[in-house]
């Protein structure tokens, strides 16, 4: 559903939107209770953090510490690692690692269990396993101190290692295969209790005693998975669910009537058309920007969002967030909807009759009314829409492996660092596919990746105002989810993440 960013992210994207299967039974704590429980509708496949993703990040933290930790406003604190510092150029990046730091079976944590874990998660073959393509080698000085050998310049290092790269298992586990799967052993500060687990519906966590760090306010946790949000709503109004993310604007509603329930508020996804063919090899239109330009004022985002999203959101036409430096909110209104301009940049491309336009269509993330607007708007302009419709394995298959789409319509969190928007989006990769590129895309990305300061932020503003004069994407509008508690909770928003981190949770005073 959110989150996730990346064959990479963007499997990640369209896993978790179809994972929506199974059901979630009763067994939540009461409201007030020493126990916090946290419905979700997404899940991971495995414990094993060498394979997880995003959008299931809190599974993971509660039994695995990471090397930096994310505070809510998106800056870095240490966790595992109580220092850190890039070289120069940052090529190298310096950490210092807590000491007394035992895993589950009373292993210690040190460097060499960085240096393993490292490793095993850039050959894993998980979703965010590109996170660590610049990672050349992993030196250790001595238990305490360990140093990160880049290939090349990536400021979003830290960010990575706030997330699932850096979370920290026992590397006694590593050698037998799917050890970690459903048994975690981390540094964490709860442990799973696998008397009370049901993989696929619920996880229930307990204090870990020997936590190194700061007591989390509840004795245990626990995460339930439900297959839609009505069932989340009614958990929440009967006492069953304690805190929960809402993304559908009638759920929202549905919620925000009851006295009783807290609510937060949080911008993170955006929604739109991503387009891969740039060059025009699936469909030769594309090759031309006034087409992809044709495209962005043939949508009526304003019409959709109202309809669709029940002005939950904000219509926008860039991908990059409010929380990077690239950021402009002129680019948010750069694209009116005018189908009388659309056709003529259609004209004045050679497509006067229009041409068709084939996507991938997954109906976790293109509802029926988001597919039937998409193809009235852009029908009006002489594009024919034509739908594919797929299930999980098959849009994975087709999108990644075959390339066999133009583009595809999906929910993109919009992470507050340049570099991690750049390198997912515009650098050759998952979202780049056929690697489209042009001489002010090359000059800017070196010095978003290098530059620092003011040179660093001017670069990610011309980039992304080339992007959207270029037309390289479609963004329809940027979602506004709500966080949900059923009272006894206080839930902080966690930069980076569409759902809280599981230190973002405390009682409600």
């Amino acid at each position: 559903m959110s989150r996730t960013t990346r064959t990479g992210v963007l499997a990640a994207c369209v896993a978790a939107a179809l994972t929506l299967a199974g059901c979630a039974g009763p067994g939540a704590g009461n409201a007030g209770s020493s126990t916090l429980n946290v419905a979700t509708l997404t899940f991971p496949q495995s414990l094993d953090p060498a394979v997880a993703v995003g959008s299931a990040l809190p599974f993971f933290q509660a039994t695995y510490d990471t090397l930096v930790k994310r505070d809510p406003d998106g800056s870095f604190s240490p966790m595992l690692a109580t220092e850190w510092k890039y070289n120069g150029d940052r090529t190298e990046l310096a950490l210092t690692l807590r000491k007394g730091v035992k895993f589950a079976d009373g292993t210690a944590f040190d460097a060499t269990a960085v240096k393993a874990n490292m490793e095993r998660f850039k050959k894993g073959g998980g979703a965010n396993a590109k996170w660590l393509k610049d990672l050349d080698a992993v030196e250790v000085a001595d238990p305490s101190h360990v140093t990160l050998k880049l290939k090349q310049a990536n400021p979003a290092m830290l960010f990575y290692l706030s997330d699932a790269a850096g979370l920290m298992a026992n590397p006694a586990k590593f050698a037998k295969a799917d050890a970690l799967k459903t048994t975690p052993d981390g540094t964490g500060p709860y442990r799973l209790v696998k008397g009370k687990t049901t993989i696929g519906t619920k996880w229930v966590y307990e204090r870990n005693t020997g936590y190194w760090g700061e007591r989390l306010p509840y004795e245990g946790l626990t995460i339930s998975f439900f297959d839609n949000e009505t069932a989340i709503v009614n958990g929440l109004k009967t006492g069953q669910v304690n805190a929960a993310l809402l993304q559908t604007a009638d759920q929202q509603v549905s919620i925000e009537s009851d006295p009783r329930m807290k609510t937060v508020k949080q911008e993170f996804d955006f929604q739109g058309l991503l387009l891969f063919d740039r060059g025009g090899k699936l469909t030769p239109a594309l090759k031309d920007p006034r087409v992809r330009r044709a495209l962005n004022h043939a949508i009526d985002r304003e019409t959709m969002l109202g309809t669709i999203r029940q002005n939950r959101g904000r219509a926008t036409g860039q991908v990059f967030g409010p929380g990077t430096q690239g950021y402009d909110e002129k680019l948010d209104t750069y694209y009116s909807h005018d189908p009388a301009k659309a056709k003529s940049l259609l004209e004045e491309a050679g497509y006067a009759k229009g041409f068709t336009l084939k996507l991938p269509r997954v109906s976790a993330i293109v509802n029926d009314a988001l597919a039937s607007s998409l193809a009235t708007d852009l029908k009006a302009v002489g594009v024919t829409l034509v739908w594919d419709e797929l299930d999980g394995n098959s849009a994975i298959r087709k999108v990644f492996a075959d390339r066999a789409y133009s583009g595809m319509v999906m929910n993109m969190g919009q992470s507050a660092s340049d570099w991690v928007v750049t390198d997912e989006l515009v650098t050759p990769g998952s979202f780049n596919m056929f690697g489209t590129t042009d001489p002010t895309v090359q000059k800017l990305i070196p010095l978003i990746q290098t530059g620092t300061g003011e040179q660093a932020k001017q670069a990610a503003r011309e980039l992304n105002t080339h992007l959207v004069k270029e037309g390289w994407f479609v963004p329809f509008y940027r979602m506004t989810y709500l966080h949900v508690s059923d009272g006894t909770v206080k839930i902080t928003p966690q930069s980076g993440m569409a759902v809280p981190s599981v230190y973002n949770y405390a009682p409600a005073k």
